[in-house]
């Protein structure tokens, strides 16, 4: 193999990792235990150890959606080369780097989206419209959803004819009853993904739509059941628990996402490299990511759980269950979304249902507004501009 094609791969797999711990640092590694961390239920500190393990996990079952798409369904016509791949990955986590030190997160998925787009089309690709149009109805529907299930979620909980004992199982059910039917690449054969709820239609020795539906529903009950009982013994502890599991699945969910902005770029240099695997780059992905979660997470969690909403158990679980939802709908899409983007609309929701317009830093949200909107058409901009420059 020529030693300078590995030089180079070397350099982007660098890159990569940088990205990576970028991505830790920032939106994956803060945004799924803001809410929990709002409402004292962890530690700061604790947080970024778990957010870093479940979402080194997530990535290395979930990434391969959404880095697929990232690395070869964003541009047609061409394959990156490496130094391209390289100014996407700089580019990116230079811009995230920016919104770290800042304290305002930046949306990972909109500069790492118009990086690709931006070199690709420099280099003479060809737009791919339907994808653009996925990612766009995504991310333009996705404040509206998430905070709309919130302030759902967070006008119920409180109410008196409403006791937790029974709504928080029913979510936490709901929860599960999707997660059984979430698809992981373990669990399926050599190039397909199996869920959960496959796995126990096997060992029931059943199959079909109706078993489907059995099997799902049981689980959601079994879950729910568990939750009534410890939330009837002990309904703070019971709260902090579903807080905590909650931010857990959000988290693993944040990695099988986002790891596939760091390391989808990568994908089209494989065939090149052949001693390199797509598991392997996962794994290098999620360990970079569960770096920058142990060191760079803390400052954006104070940042999110602190300056957006005083956030309570109930508004918490509020804000964390349409996070965990829609985060887990953009993976079997492979549409990359900006966890910043999710959560935080999901926070705005929840603290607007209990605490109108003064729960919320309207200047702060308008501020994080333009940096979305900004991030993608700065990094399309000057992706473009050097790419065309160095041609």
């Amino acid at each position: 193999m020529d030693l300078a094609l590995i030089a180079l791969f070397a350099g982007a797999g660098l890159a990569s990792l940088f990205m990576a711990w970028v991505i830790g640092a920032g939106s994956s590694g803060a945004t799924p235990f803001a809410p929990a961390v709002g409402a004292n239920a962890i530690g700061t500190m604790r947080a970024a150890l778990l957010v870093g393990l479940f979402g080194f996990a997530g990535a290395v079952t979930q990434g391969g959606n959404v880095s697929e798409a990232v690395g070869s369904g964003l541009v047609g016509g061409m394959s990156m080369p490496v130094a391209g791949v390289i100014l996407v990955l700089v580019l990116g986590a230079g811009l995230m780097a920016v919104g770290i030190i800042t304290g305002y997160p930046i949306a990972t998925a909109f500069t790492v989206t118009g990086a690709v787009i931006g070199v690709g089309l420099a280099l003479g690709g060809t737009p791919v419209w339907p994808k653009y149009q996925q990612i766009a109805a995504v991310w333009v529907l996705t404040p509206f959803v998430g905070s709309g299930v919130a302030y759902a979620i967070a006008s119920i909980l409180p109410r008196p004819d409403v006791p937790e004992r029974y709504s928080v199982p029913v979510l936490v059910g709901l929860v599960a009853a999707v997660l059984v039917n979430v698809e992981f690449g373990f669990l399926g054969g050599a190039n397909s993904a199996g869920t959960l709820r496959e796995v126990g239609q096997q060992v029931l020795a059943v199959d079909g739509g109706a078993s489907a539906v059995v099997v799902t529903g049981g689980v959601a009950v079994a879950v729910a059941t568990v939750v009534w009982w410890d939330i009837g013994r002990d309904q703070h502890g019971g709260l902090q628990r579903v807080l905590l599991a909650l931010g857990s699945l959000v988290a693993f969910s944040a990695g099988g996402s986002q790891v596939g902005l760091a390391v989808g770029p990568l994908i089209p240099l494989l065939d090149e490299v052949e001693m390199v695997s797509m598991v392997a780059v996962l794994v290098g992905g999620g360990l970079g990511m569960l770096a920058g979660s142990w060191t760079g997470a803390p400052r954006m969690i104070k940042s999110l759980a602190q300056d957006y909403s005083s956030l309570g158990p109930r508004r918490a679980i509020s804000a964390l269950v349409p996070s965990f939802l829609i985060a887990q709908l953009a993976v079997l899409l492979g549409v990359p979304v900006s966890f910043n983007e999710v959560v935080v609309s999901a926070i705005i929701g929840s603290g607007a249902a209990v605490g109108g317009r003064d729960a919320v830093d309207a200047r702060k949200i308008g501020v994080t507004l333009g940096a979305w909107v900004g991030s993608f058409a700065l990094s399309f901009g000057l992706a473009y501009v050097a790419t065309a420059m160095a041609l």
